[in-house]
């Protein structure tokens, strides 16, 4: 599953104890998308969410962001919900912002960009959800 980078229970465990703002790539407003569920769990969790999809103007109670770039404010983690065809311009936009981690969502996976953000000392999650790894490592 994962390839160098981050994958022990410790490290996760980690990078999900230290994010405060998780800024979602792809998330959808139709609560039968994956996105919406998982982006309402972390949000439950108190975490500080940021819609990015240009197709929107907010999602749950938060002002929502054509891109990255376009996020005034600091991001924590970076989740993203794009074919891993489409993760590229993602991660080369999180590297700009400086975001410290880029976690692909469960059958999400591009090496290449994966190597992009390592090597700009950006931690990197391969296809995990990240609500089944909080609810398994932290609960909720």
């Amino acid at each position: 599953m994962q390839q160098r980078g981050v994958g022990s229970d410790d490290q996760l465990r980690q990078i999900l104890q230290q994010t405060r703002v998780i800024a979602v790539v792809g998330l959808s407003d139709n609560p039968a998308r994956p996105s919406y569920g998982v982006t309402r769990y972390m949000q439950a969790q108190g975490y500080t969410i940021v819609p990015i999809n240009p197709e929107l103007k907010e999602a749950f109670g938060e002002r929502a962001y054509p891109d990255l770039l376009s996020v005034p404010f600091e991001i924590d983690l970076v989740d993203v919900f794009r074919r891993s065809e489409l993760v590229g311009p993602h991660v080369d936009e999180a590297i700009q912002k400086g975001v410290k981690t880029i976690w692909m969502q469960l059958g999400v996976r591009n090496e290449q960009a994966a190597q992009r953000a390592r090597a700009a000392g950006i931690d990197v999650v391969m296809d995990r959800c990240i609500l089944v790894e909080h609810r398994r490592l932290i609960g909720g």
